[in-house]
């Protein structure tokens, strides 16, 4: 079995955590699925809107927790998915999410309301507040197959 490899990082500001979904969504690409983990207020919604500038989406990037899943055009679409008032993960097999991956890049805010139905390969990063202030965010990029693995190791080269 391949051994994965975690990547962690600090976040300072909302601004910071911004600049890292920026760098992430550089990289990514149509069928890419993102998975993000972390407490309300962790900064999910920050690092999804990094990742929009990064995927040159035009617009606000916003939380979509009262309609589900937003969506945006630029060098990929971006659809951005919240699961947090889903109630049955049966909810989950009829707006048929694994669809949309494959016309954009997928990022997930609150993966495990539906985890026995997501995907195996991508990338979750796990989002904690951090000990420098009341802003600052601790990252764990964690890679969940090939692609996910591929997407730790060039963003920590880069």
């Amino acid at each position: 079995m391949a051994e994965t490899h975690d990547l962690e990082l600090a976040s300072s500001s909302e601004e910071d955590t911004r600049a890292v979904g920026e760098r992430l969504g550089k990289q990514l690409r149509k069928g890419d699925i993102v998975l993000l983990s972390g407490e309300l207020g962790a900064g999910k919604t920050c690092l999804t809107q990094g990742i929009g500038r990064g995927l040159a989406c035009a617009g606000q990037v916003n939380s979509p927790s009262f309609v589900l899943m937003n969506e945006y055009a630029g060098r990929e679409t971006l659809f951005h998915v919240d699961l947090y008032r889903i109630e049955d993960v049966e909810e989950l097999d009829d707006l048929g999410l694994w669809d949309y991956a494959e016309r954009g890049v997928l990022v997930i805010e609150w993966p495990e309301r539906g985890a026995e139905l997501l995907p195996g390969d991508g990338l979750v990063i796990e989002l904690a507040t951090g000990g420098l202030g009341a802003r600052s965010r601790r990252l764990k990029f964690i890679p969940r197959g090939p692609r996910g693995e591929e997407l730790v190791a060039s963003f920590g080269a880069a």
